[in-house]
């Protein structure tokens, strides 16, 4: 079916994606701090064009991020065009990766619901189905990781996958899309019997299409399993997937950091042992890449910060704060702007290029830590953040962001905005819905 998107009457104002957050912890008693982040916010507001903290910016970012996907991402024939330069010609065609299939279908869904707009949705649908008819193969109950011609090309069961398709599934059910959590059961089910390790209170990473389980553990996966529990628990407000969200987090926030000077490594041996030389040589490996991942520490910053919400321990709070200082504090290009994208032990770079989606979620998570300590210098952060992205990242023409990633002094690599299993705007669409938290007038 086409899917033709012609101009919309302003929606009724939708009803909120999630649950309001609590005022600032009163356990860290800030109040004077709390105030003063108050007024920060107001001066750099009105300081700033635009006003990064304002409901009308966000929703209109999110907007323009999705209408460059809107007239070119449907695949009439089962699914979502994935690959697009800057001006949004197709490249690639014919290649589908699930985490891609997975995360557009979260875009198309919360923004649909955000902004009141059913046609969103119905596109979402679309992809939806495509996960279930197209990437699921009944005769293995699993799903094909990439797709060539709608063909299933890669079965290899990545579990950072299934993250995604579960976080598809919970977007689909906040947004209305579907009636019943059938589906978020049957993902979370496949997830348990193949890769939950319970003496490890963690995932495995890779099941090869002949059903052999990989030796590599990896953080990554599971953080974003932790990030997709916490979509399902909003979902589905069944509380087994916050209690999953919560044992994710105590072990690699807290018991594996606990190995690593207080910080997330990204590669562990079978036994969750830190493997400090994996890809050593190899350090902008795209999936893997060797040192501490500024992203990655921030990313859990704010799923700490969600679980909190629901869940609060004060130790979450403390942790969320110290993974998001000394990340940003050690990756801040005070030269060129932006976070770089990796350091060594020695907390020296080890990878100086910028990545879009390093700021998009830090953007998140430096709005939900103002939200929750009241503390001025993370305005002070976000406000940074927009201002270089703004310059940088944004594509004020065609809509999204640009590329994948920017040299250290913000120069493109080539002309791709976005492409199967790297790109799809996920991470800053999704990121301005976590602001909208923090920020909701």
């Amino acid at each position: 079916r086409a899917f033709q998107v012609a101009s919309h009457p302003a929606p009724e104002p939708p009803e909120p994606l999630f649950r309001p957050l609590p005022p600032p912890s009163m356990a860290m008693k800030r109040p004077a701090v709390a105030s003063a982040a108050s007024g920060a916010a107001k001066k750099l507001a009105t300081a700033g064009k635009p006003e990064f903290y304002s409901r009308a910016f966000l929703e209109k970012h999110i907007a323009d991020i999705i209408a460059f996907y809107v007239p070119r991402a449907v695949d009439e024939a089962g699914g979502y065009h994935q690959s697009f330069y800057i001006d949004g010609t197709q490249f690639n065609p014919g290649f589908q990766q699930i985490v891609s299939s997975s995360r557009m279908v979260i875009n198309f869904m919360l923004a649909g619901k955000l902004l009141g707009r059913k046609d969103l949705i119905d596109i979402g649908r679309h992809g939806l189905e495509y996960l279930e008819k197209g990437h699921w193969l009944p005769e293995k109950e699993a799903y094909a990781f990439t797709m060539r011609d709608h063909k299933p090309e890669d079965k290899t069961e990545q579990a950072y996958g299934y993250a995604f398709v579960l976080a598809a599934h919970a977007a689909a059910l906040l947004a209305g899309a579907v009636d019943d959590d059938k589906a978020l059961t049957k993902v979370f089910d496949i997830m348990e019997k193949r890769f939950w390790l319970p003496e490890h209170g963690a995932y495995a990473d890779t099941l090869s299409a002949d059903g052999v389980l990989s030796d590599y553990r990896g953080q990554n996966s599971n953080m974003h399993i932790c990030e997709a529990m916490i979509a399902a628990y909003e979902a589905s407000k069944d509380e087994k997937y916050l209690r999953r969200a919560e044992v994710l987090a105590d072990t690699f926030t807290k018991r594996l950091a606990g190995k690593a000077d207080g910080l997330i490594w990204e590669h562990y041996t079978k036994d969750f042992e830190i493997d400090w030389d994996y890809n050593k040589d190899d350090p902008k490996n795209l999936y893997r890449p060797w040192g501490f991942q500024p992203g990655h520490q921030i990313e859990w910053t704010k799923n700490l910060l969600n679980i909190h919400r629901y869940a609060p321990q004060a130790w979450m709070l403390q942790r969320a704060r110290d993974l998001f200082d000394t990340a940003f504090e050690t990756s801040w290009d005070h030269e060129h702007g932006g976070l770089v994208y990796g350091f060594g032990p020695d907390k020296k770079w080890c990878d100086d290029d910028k990545y879009f989606w390093v700021q998009g979620e830090s953007i998140a998570s430096a709005a939900l830590l103002h939200a929750a300590t009241g503390d001025a210098k993370y305005v002070e952060n976000y406000n940074a953040l927009w201002q270089y992205s703004w310059k940088h990242w944004v594509d004020h023409e065609h809509g999204g962001w640009f590329g994948l990633k920017m040299t250290r002094d913000n120069k493109r690599y080539n002309e791709e905005k976005a492409f199967a299993g790297g790109k799809c705007d996920y991470h800053t669409l999704v990121s301005c819905i976590e602001a909208l938290r923090a920020f909701p007038q």
